[in-house]
């Protein structure tokens, strides 16, 4: 309940004293081969977050790099399918928030990639999530995701494991896709924060007829791996705000 989606200002509009979200069809608008998971689905966020304070959301430093981008840039609490064929399109204000400022971005593009953004008001109903405070993950951890992959309905990931590193970012077999970009990894154990999603593997290849796309699959020890930047690359800076 304390992850978010993000999207443009203008996918809102005004409905029944709340407001309404503007998707499109997933696997139609991407041209994905129907045998996709979740083609008949919808999307809409480009970018995902978590809240870290009473009114203030961690995302990713390439999702919300400048103050200008961050006004046209709504927050969105509960995008998401609670029981099948049901979408929430649907919102009470309480649900949705603007930005009022961009505390810090910061993207280094073999690095740290992560934004602070400091909501117009405080988070109603959520509490921001527990991250880790003290020791350092290790190689071979046990890791999920919650996010919005390719901008779809809240998705959670689980069995991923750690496989390398470095001072400010760690690589993991995740199974994720852009628009979980922002997205608050957990430590599977702890459930923690451990970090947050911030770049990895091309995600579609052309299907072997070249007439669709289908999903990149790697093995759990090919391709690149995805990257997530370790908490203590932005823990410290929440409350200097």
């Amino acid at each position: 309940a304390s992850t978010v989606g993000l999207v443009n200002y203008d996918q809102l509009t005004k409905k029944n004293g709340g407001l309404s979200l503007q998707t499109e069809p997933y696997g139609a608008s991407r041209n994905l081969c129907t045998s996709e998971r979740f083609f008949d689905q919808e999307t809409s966020p480009f970018c995902s977050g978590f809240l870290v304070a009473p009114d203030v959301v961690a995302t990713a430093g390439h999702c919300v790099p400048t103050q200008s981008l961050c006004m046209r840039t709504k927050f969105v609490f509960g995008f998401s399918i609670p029981m099948p064929g049901q979408i929430v399109k649907d919102f009470s204000n309480d649900d949705v928030y603007g930005c009022q400022t961009l505390l810090i971005s910061k993207r280094e593009l073999k690095g740290a990639d992560f934004s602070l953004v400091k909501l117009d008001r405080p988070v109603l109903n959520r509490r921001p999530l527990t991250m880790r405070s003290s020791g350092q993950i290790q190689m071979n951890d046990s890791l999920m995701v919650i996010g919005h992959p390719t901008g779809l309905p809240t998705k959670i990931s689980e069995h991923g494991k750690v496989r390398l590193i470095n001072s400010d970012f760690f690589v993991t077999t995740l199974d994720t896709y852009g628009g979980n970009s922002g997205s608050a990894v957990f430590n599977s154990q702890t459930y923690e924060v451990e970090g947050i999603l911030v770049r990895g593997e091309k995600d579609f290849v052309n299907a072997p007829n070249n007439l669709c796309r289908i999903s990149n699959v790697c093995d759990e020890s090919g391709c690149r791996g995805e990257d997530v930047t370790r908490v203590e690359a932005f823990r410290q800076l929440i409350f200097r705000k």
